[in-house]
């Protein structure tokens, strides 16, 4: 095995999708890129990595409400697009052509071009380790979406889009192991 430097380890270790998080500060709506990810049990539980270098973070802590959508594969650049650019000075779902749809329990819009939405309320924020806990008030997916495959960054600028979506039945018939 090649040796890994221990600063690149995250790499190895892939987190939830890529989600853009809507955000409204009661009176401007705003949306980022958030990579870092995390499912929390079976449940409507999330978490998300953030903290004040990101201007909507003030709106998470104000308001303790967003809603988490879930982009595809063809909406890879602008993902990355709202990354790269600040709410501070930019209105990100005008410069991005992202349509609004109005929530039903929090404040922040949904983003009608994305696959999945889910409203969100905050119920901790970790501030050591930049963590915002929520809680899924609502969800919604665009069952007539074509486009299904979601983003995954690695960490170091690359990207791995899903494959096949496999249920119990196809690893039976593979012969995978039911856990994989």
């Amino acid at each position: 095995m090649q040796s890994l430097p221990i600063g690149r380890a995250f790499t190895l270790i892939e987190p939830g999708p890529v989600v853009l998080v809507a955000t409204n500060d009661g009176r401007n709506d705003n949306v980022m890129t958030i990579t870092w990810t995390m499912v929390l049990d079976f449940s409507a539980s999330f978490a998300i990595t953030t903290g004040p270098w990101n201007h909507s973070y003030a709106a998470l802590e104000q308001t303790r409400e967003c809603v988490i959508a879930v982009p595809t594969v063809d909406l890879i650049d602008t993902a990355v697009g709202i990354g790269t650019c600040s709410g501070k000075d930019t209105d990100k779902f005008a410069r991005f052509g992202l349509t609004r749809a109005k929530a039903k329990h929090v404040r922040a819009p949904l983003i009608r071009e994305c696959i999945a939405n889910i409203e969100c309320r905050v119920t901790d924020i970790v501030e050591r380790h930049g963590i915002v806990v929520l809680e899924g008030v609502a969800a919604y997916l665009d069952a007539a979406r074509k486009e299904r495959r979601t983003i995954h960054a690695v960490g170091d600028g690359t990207f791995v889009v899903d494959g096949r979506r496999l249920d119990r039945r196809d690893m039976m018939r593979a012969k995978l192991p039911a856990g994989l």
